[in-house]
């Protein structure tokens, strides 16, 4: 059995994202200044947060941002970056390099939320759900090869009321993950961590939570704890810490 944290971060702002742009795939833009500054905040504001594990999206904008991170990190030298495709945005098909705005209003003549909309050519919330699992699979893996170890003393679910500050809930877990993604990617992944494992929200968080858009640089946090069989690895337990912090910007 093994417990860790996973801490996902979406990347800091493009200027794409500034002029209201849809980016998805396609467009594979850097942050701007204001994206390089919140990449430096919450670089900042985890510098010490422990971690033992890293992994990140295979798009520049994701790649900026977590190698910024990883500069001011106390515990970081030295850790591989995974870099993993199946991190990457979501494909907006044929809107992509177009405004949101018009993405929004295909939705609204569709009868469709624009958020949950696929344009034409577009990757489907489904396709993303399969996308954010077979992640998933990997990090499990990945953290069971890396840190569980035979004979190892079982932890259990940390549990405690939140304090305010960057290592809430991952003071006591023996390995933590740092996670840097995309805004839609991250929103369809909180649902599927909710809605399809049936994660717990605290006190205080509801659906609009988790429904709503991460911002740039937006942090959540969850609890995972696994075991391993023969049937392989499998999900015990998992909690919520938090979703869409987002006091360093």
């Amino acid at each position: 059995m093994l417990t860790f944290g996973i801490t996902i971060v979406r990347h800091g702002e493009t200027e794409w994202n500034k002029k209201g742009l849809l980016q998805g795939q396609a467009i594979d833009s850097s942050l701007s200044d204001i994206g390089m500054q919140q990449a430096e905040a919450a670089g900042k504001y985890l510098k010490d947060v422990k971690f033992t594990n890293v992994f990140v999206s295979d798009m520049a904008r994701a790649r900026q941002t977590c190698e910024t991170i990883v500069k001011h990190n106390s515990s970081c030298s030295g850790l591989e970056i995974v870099t993993d495709p199946s991190l990457k945005e979501r494909s907006f098909g044929s809107a992509e390099g177009g405004l949101v705005v018009d993405m929004k209003n295909m939705a609204t003549a569709a009868g469709q939320s624009w958020l949950d909309f696929t344009p034409p050519g577009g990757e489907t919330i489904e396709q993303m759900k399969m996308r954010i699992k077979e992640f998933l699979e990997h990090l499990f893996q990945r953290m069971v090869a890396d840190h569980c170890r035979p004979g190892q003393r079982e932890t259990g679910m940390p549990e405690g009321a939140l304090a305010g500050k960057p290592d809430d809930g991952t003071r006591d877990v023996p390995a933590h993950a740092l996670v840097v993604s995309h805004g839609a990617l991250i929103r369809v992944a909180m649902r599927y961590l909710v809605d399809e494992l049936k994660c717990p929200l605290p006190q205080g968080l509801d659906m609009s939570h988790v429904i709503a858009l991460c911002p740039n640089t937006g942090i959540c946090r969850f609890i995972f704890t696994v075991t391993k069989g023969d049937a392989g690895i499998t999900l015990s337990a998992i909690r919520c810490v938090f979703i869409n912090r987002c006091e360093h910007i």
